[in-house]
């Protein structure tokens, strides 16, 4: 599902034009790249925000509607306040359809609860990336990787290598060389296998 919204230019610069945008319940922000020139824009924060909120959002191809026409677009940054977490800027990078994009992208576990190491050891699962760095064409990119942690065991690891991508998209870390780990079973206090090993103790005289 395409993730669209809508912006119109602002001629406006400044601190104080910026602060008016926002008492009007805009949100200034500006949208660049693709060999044209970057455009100051504003959008409705109220609307803004509600997408904003969602994961998809933040790791999607977006189509920007500017004065009618529509831009494909990906959010690369943006300011919030640090008190009413409210958005203060934002800054979309427009794509082409045929170049490659570099996106972040949220891990999504699951299985974790058949996994060896937890429902035999007693073990937890420790989330060491939340996300990762792929590269693709726009129109392969995904909202999110599926980590399968149904056969992981306790004392085992994960790593990029093991994740299965969809078709046309690969991890950035993984094409320099750096295999990362992205989740692992630790021991915990009171694990099924300490618990065993405590009672085959033999007793004090």
């Amino acid at each position: 599902m395409s993730i669209e919204i809508k912006a119109v230019k602002r001629d406006e610069q400044g601190t104080g034009a910026s602060r008016r945008l926002r008492r009007a319940g805009m949100v200034p922000g500006v949208v660049y790249g693709a060999d044209k020139p970057a455009v100051n824009i504003s959008l409705q924060h109220k609307p803004l925000a509600l997408e904003f909120r969602h994961e998809a959002f933040h790791s999607s191809v977006l189509s920007l509607e500017l004065d009618g026409k529509k831009e494909t677009v990906l959010l690369r940054d943006y300011q919030l306040h640090p008190v009413r977490n409210t958005l203060l800027h934002i800054d979309f990078q427009r794509v082409s359809a045929s170049e490659k994009i570099h996106v972040k992208v949220p891990f999504h576990f699951v299985n974790a609860d058949i996994a060896p190491g937890v429902k035999l050891g007693g073990g937890i699962v420790a989330h060491i990336a939340t996300e990762a760095d792929v590269s693709c064409l726009p129109k392969d990119l995904p909202e999110f990787v599926e980590v399968d942690l149904s056969k992981l065991e306790m004392g085992h690891s994960i790593h990029l290598s093991q994740i299965a991508l969809p078709k046309g998209v690969e991890f950035v870390q993984l094409t320099h060389g750096n295999d990362a780990t992205v989740a692992s079973i630790a021991k915990t206090r009171g694990s099924a296998s300490e618990e065993a090993a405590a009672g085959e103790t033999p007793a004090a005289e």
